[in-house]
């Protein structure tokens, strides 16, 4: 082991997968790995989003297809179900925006500290989840 290391009383060690139930990430590290989880999420479903957006800015009668699909749903899919897929896409779009923010900002201010990234680990994600939350009260219908 390198002296310097031991001095600092810092120990660095690889963990292996089982253990990584027991390990205990802290708030902010959790809200990096949900930013990297989103980002590849909505990159998979990017073409799939660009494609109803293109269908939906046709025309009215596509629009009204897509507004319909709410209510009634698409093919075997039930309405509710194409809100929750909707409710699921703008909730990993808000998380990665938000998360993506909060880094910017760690870059720019160049101010990393645990106290900090907690903080703004824990603003990240109650803004986010706030919006989220009301977006998905907005597609039930409870208000």
């Amino acid at each position: 082991m390198n002296p310097r290391l031991r001095q600092a009383g810092t120990v660095y060690r690889n963990i292996h997968v089982s253990q990584i139930a027991r390990y205990r990430l802290p708030l902010a590290g959790f809200v990096s790995i949900l930013h990297r989880i989103s980002g590849a999420a909505l990159f998979l479903v990017l073409p799939v989003i660009v494609w109803l957006l293109d269908r939906s800015l046709s025309s009215e009668v596509t629009f009204a297809e897509f507004a319909r699909a709410f209510s009634s749903g698409v093919g075997f899919f039930p309405g509710w179900l194409v809100k929750f897929w909707v409710w699921e896409v703008v909730g990993a779009w808000l998380g990665h925006f938000f998360a993506g923010l909060r880094h910017l900002w760690m870059d720019v201010t160049h101010s990393v500290s645990a106290p900090q990234g907690k903080v703004s680990a824990q603003l990240t994600l109650f803004v986010s989840g706030g919006i989220w939350l009301l977006i998905g009260a907005k597609l039930a219908g409870l208000y």
